[in-house]
């Protein structure tokens, strides 16, 4: 059983995934969010059982999943996994900037936990999520889980913050992209159509490239560009904007705001 304490945007994307994957029957899921209309609305897409008592579902899970804010009252979730949670559930959170020490603090000491960052591409099988594992938790338990949601990535800790700030904030910055590129093609001349298709086309075989070749983009970059020509042209220019600089500083931005939501 898995249990899913708030029922949100990015809750509503892995019940769908893990669905879709059949990594778990519809039975097998519980969900308590503060709204009615949410646990309602939850209810009659996928048919899994919203609205159930904490305590009762607490009993019964084998994954207890934190999916509130980190502006949310934490103390009191953590209140009840500790009074209600089975001392053998892996105690799962996706809630940005709390360390799993504060968790402990909260939930209880000697609980597994993983602390997850999942990524925005769960219905689509691409993009990691990151996760972290404290000393009572390892992989095989949670594996099947996670994978049922996208792809996994293990790391420490402490590159917890960069990993959301970095990855699952990745596409953020290539939907900004992708929009920028149309949206040139179309002030150069042709159709939104036209642009779009073109666009999407280059995103999907630039990538696929550089899985097959293995080259580094400055290698194909020199391959594509021929002295003196439109290529090398377009490129200088454009080593002349901020785009660069603009998307490291994009980053760092979002890495910051990360750690600061885990101290507000």
């Amino acid at each position: 059983m898995i249990h899913f304490i708030g029922g949100g945007q990015m809750v509503e994307a892995i019940i769908r995934a893990i669905l879709a994957n059949e990594t778990v029957r519809k039975d097998e899921i519980t969900v308590a969010d503060i709204s009615k209309q949410r646990n309602t609305y939850l209810t009659e897409t996928y048919q899994v059982t919203a609205g159930v008592e904490q305590a009762v579902a607490l009993k019964q899970a084998d994954f207890i999943v934190i999916g509130v804010r980190p502006q949310d009252d934490l103390a009191s979730v953590g209140a009840k996994i500790r009074e209600h949670g089975r001392k053998d559930a892996v105690v799962v959170s996706i809630v940005a900037g709390v360390t799993m020490e504060k968790l402990a603090s909260l939930i209880g000491e000697e609980r597994a936990i993983a602390r997850v960052i999942p990524n925005t591409l769960t219905d689509t099988g691409f993009g990691y999520s990151g996760v972290s594992l404290n000393r009572y938790a390892t992989e095989d338990q949670v594996d099947d889980f996670l994978n049922g949601f996208g792809k996994v990535m293990y790391v420490e800790e402490r590159l917890i913050d960069i990993f959301t700030g970095f990855g699952v904030a990745g596409p953020n910055y290539v939907y900004y992209f992708i929009e920028s590129f149309a949206d040139a093609g179309v002030l150069a001349g042709l159709s939104r159509e036209q642009a779009w298709k073109i666009v999407l086309e280059n995103i999907l075989g630039s990538v696929e490239m550089l899985k097959l070749t293995g080259k580094h983009p400055r290698q194909l970059l020199d391959i594509n560009n021929s002295a003196g020509g439109v290529g090398i042209n377009a490129l200088h220019e454009l080593n002349s904007s901020d785009f660069a600089a603009g998307l490291q500083r994009s980053v760092l931005k979002a890495v910051k705001r990360t750690t600061e939501l885990g101290l507000e």
